[in-house]
């Protein structure tokens, strides 16, 4: 019925063992496929692997910017490879991160510059490959995270849609992503007390401009709040937003799974 359309199954804090289980607990909560991302040219292909193994498990390739000091100039052959893999179906997670302090040895002007450099490059393998893209951005304070992805977005608007996942911002902040074609994905964050203002982001798209997502094993939905987070929570994150824009869970899901297919191309 849904679609966790952003988790990260080869994380260290899900064991090899228990994939099995929680698979199954997704699918016992109405959840019937799982995206999970690698971060890393590491963890590429344990993703990959767990897509080849599980049917209800698709992959998205990349490098996460918080990983782009450590990953070797040439990583594009390698990384294009684990891409075109028939189980991999977006180029993610990438992005910016100008949360995080530089490395040891990096200034934040040169970390931040590389950051851009490898999303205007998987821009460009997404583009190649005929694939759309997930996006991460982070600040300590202030937007120029999201405002270079966005600007970089604009470059590559018209090969390549793009999805900014783990949405924390309002509607306003958006809006210029809509514009361009892209979407949002909403996690456990709407249902928090405090981030009302993400709430009220879901209940204002537009039907077709968002998905629902964990970020699983980060940012575990109320009930579960400071749990480790798995797919099968995805239903608490739909169910709050379904009641706040007045729609069935049911009306929701059918919605945000025509956007699932769209993007992901798992409708062809």
């Amino acid at each position: 019925m849904l679609t966790d359309s952003h988790c990260h199954l080869a994380s260290h804090q899900f064991s090899k063992t228990e994939l099995g289980e929680i698979v199954s607990r997704a699918r016992d909560a109405g959840i019937t496929r799982m995206i999970t991302l690698a971060t890393s040219l590491e963890d590429a292909e344990a993703n990959l692997a767990i897509a080849e193994t599980h049917p209800e498990v698709y992959a998205c390739i990349g490098i996460h910017p918080c990983d782009v000091h450590e990953t070797p100039d040439g990583y594009m052959a390698a990384l294009e490879q684990h891409a075109s893999h028939p189980r991999c179906v977006a180029i993610g997670e990438t992005g910016l991160d100008y949360f995080h302090s530089a490395p040891n040895g990096w200034s934040d002007e040169n970390y931040h510059q590389r950051q851009r450099e490898f999303l205007d490059q998987h821009f460009l393998l997404a583009a190649r490959l005929g694939k759309n893209i997930v996006i991460h951005t982070r600040d300590r304070s202030g937007d120029a995270s999201l405002q270079d992805a966005i600007a970089i977005y604009r470059k590559h608007a018209d090969q390549v849609r793009t999805v900014f996942h783990c949405w924390p911002n309002d509607m306003t902040a958006a809006e210029p992503i809509l514009e361009l074609g892209g979407l949002i994905s909403f996690t456990g964050i709407a249902t928090f007390k405090n981030a009302t203002t993400v709430l009220d982001a879901a209940i204002q798209c537009p039907q077709g401009s968002f998905m629902v997502e964990t970020d699983s094993p980060y940012l575990a939905p109320v009930p579960h709040r400071g749990k480790r987070n798995e797919p099968a929570f995805t239903r608490h994150t739909a169910e709050a937003i379904a009641e706040a824009r007045g729609e069935t869970l049911e009306q929701l899901a059918e919605h945000t799974e025509q956007t699932v297919n769209k993007f992901f191309g798992l409708d062809r």
